[in-house]
């Protein structure tokens, strides 16, 4: 069982994706607390309504974003965890967090890394004109959305899209490629090795729906 530990500000979307798949019995995982930074973020609702740790850390309330780490490491230390998973976590974990916490912390991003990094990746996409963009899964590291990628999914960028069309579009194959890749990760399958993934596939080709 991969015990996970979920970080979101906002609606949960992928945490509700992820629990989905859980729930199915295809991802071999528990998601031990979902942690937010927003006292009012729809994903803690989520949470309660599963049973789930659902656990609001005031920044301001604890001296800022260092004070917010140290205090979920104490909550993460309490709790449990082989893994963070980043779900629309909308602050940068500093380095001291990262190195702390020594255990792996996943990231989804809208965009298809090393393109796009940030948080308007859809809308650079569209204006620099790419024909594809999608979502990427990558480990994070010390910078934003550099971290060693896992796996990608790629998306037509339509003519008519707008930010909001295309959002949505890619928005949908993360709900697929996140908890896919946390199957793969419950199975022991993904490797880093000099800052490269490799993953052990019974078939690629069909794996990843």
């Amino acid at each position: 069982m991969l015990e996970i530990i979920i970080f979101a500000s906002g609606r949960g979307s992928n945490l509700m994706a992820i629990q989905e798949e859980i729930e199915s019995g295809r991802l071999k995982g528990n998601i031990r607390a979902v942690i937010s930074n927003k006292e009012d973020a729809p994903a803690l609702s989520f949470a309660q309504s599963k049973g789930i740790n659902a656990i609001w850390i005031d920044p301001k309330a604890e001296g800022g974003r260092r004070g917010f780490e140290r205090k979920a490491l104490q909550e993460i230390g309490r709790i449990g965890s082989d893994c963070i998973a980043l779900a629309g976590y909308m602050l940068i974990l500093s380095g001291e967090f990262i190195r702390d916490y020594g255990k792996p912390i996943l990231n989804i991003h809208p965009a298809l890394l090393p393109s796009f990094p940030g948080a308007t990746a859809q809308k650079d996409a569209i204006e620099y004109g790419v024909k594809y963009s999608g979502c990427t899964v990558h480990f994070v590291d010390e910078g934003v959305d550099t971290g060693p990628i896992i796996a990608q999914r790629a998306v037509p960028v339509l003519d008519a899209d707008d930010v909001e069309s295309l959002s949505a579009r890619i928005l949908a194959e993360e709900h697929k490629l996140y908890p896919e890749v946390l199957t793969l990760m419950a199975q022991g399958r993904i490797h880093l090795i000099d800052h490269k993934v490799y993953i052990d596939l019974l078939d690629e080709r069909n794996y990843f729906r």
